[in-house]
């Protein structure tokens, strides 16, 4: 996948674009559907593949003060998206001014000129342009007059929930892991650099941690403990996962500490992946290291016995190119 983050570095229109237009924030089912339909056009008319997106979120733009949360950071959008087979990524920086581009002004320059729009895939809800006139009888008619195709996916369900990147966020903040899973075809992923922590792990409690720093505007699961999939180096592990504030050492700052089960390397400063499969339990304040010991010696059975019984799906889940 060819990545353009300025649409001043396209030199020509693609060839017979088929073209979707999103914030993709997720990649969930929903966005895989409406990619797989580009792909689809783009091969029948021996053209391109193209989505259009903006970084930052245009939220965090217009509409500050909501402090949206993505599942998403923007360099896993871009992984996901190549996963799609999308042969162009067209990344539009999102400002004030952009904003306030007419729709009309954006099907004639960005579309039309920059793009070469020969086929427009939206989903069931989109909208964009100033004052979100840009909405689907807009495009439609856009397209009769400009000689485009317009295909509108329809909202997609599983289980009776509507793949969307606000019922995800709404699933990760309750800790609802397998219902995520769900929605994005995939289990839901932090990832960082293993930073130091206070070394209470190993020496104090008897299980050592590989802590990851989560910022305050980062979208974070319920606080509590996780059975997780720790991906390094190419490989995966299992292992249990505290989301929180350490209240039982007095701690003020939000981190992810991971004990990684039968693993023993120094991996600070090195990057992890660390998919969350289950919610165990609650963050909760321990009267002694002594308890809070014991508790983890608890959640680490319990999380074994959860990976021995889904022991296939999680091989596979592993195998899955997006780990790697």
């Amino acid at each position: 996948m060819e990545i353009y983050t300025s649409l001043g570095d396209i030199q020509e229109p693609f060839h017979n674009a088929a073209v979707t237009i999103g914030n993709f924030d997720g990649v969930h089912l929903g966005h895989q559907l409406l990619f797989a339909e580009v792909v689809s056009k783009a091969y029948q008319n021996r053209g391109t593949s193209v989505a259009i997106t903006f970084e930052p979120h245009p939220l965090k733009v217009v509409r500050p003060e909501i402090g949206i949360k993505l599942i998403s950071t923007a360099e896993q959008k871009r992984e996901l998206i190549a996963l799609a087979n999308i042969d162009k990524l067209v990344i539009i920086p999102f400002t004030r001014e952009f904003a306030a581009t007419p729709a009309r002004t954006f099907v004639d320059q960005v579309l039309r000129q920059t793009i070469g729009v020969k086929e427009l895939v939206v989903g069931y809800d989109y909208a964009f342009g100033k004052s979100r006139q840009g909405d689907i009888p807009f495009l439609q008619a856009q397209g009769r007059e400009k000689g485009f195709g317009v295909t509108v996916v329809e909202p997609y369900y599983v289980d009776s929930m509507l793949a969307s990147s606000t019922k995800v966020r709404q699933l990760v903040a309750q800790g609802r892991m397998q219902e995520v899973r769900k929605l994005l075809g995939r289990y839901y992923q932090i990832r960082g650099e293993v930073r130091m922590g206070k070394q209470r792990g190993g020496p104090l409690l008897g299980f050592p941690t590989a802590n990851l720093a989560i910022a305050e505007e980062d979208l974070c699961p319920q606080l509590g403990v996780y059975v997780t999939q720790v991906v390094y180096d190419g490989k995966c592990y299992g292992g249990v996962l505290n989301i929180g504030y350490n209240p039982t050492f007095e701690g003020s700052r939000l981190s992810a500490e991971t004990h990684i089960f039968d693993f023993n390397q120094d991996i600070y400063g090195k990057p992890i992946k660390i998919n969350l499969l289950r919610f165990l339990r609650g963050e909760k304040k321990f009267s002694s290291p002594t308890e809070l010991a014991a508790q983890i010696g608890e959640d680490v059975a319990q999380a074994r016995q959860v990976l021995a019984e889904a022991q296939q799906e999680i091989l596979l889940s592993c195998e899955e190119k997006y780990n790697r």
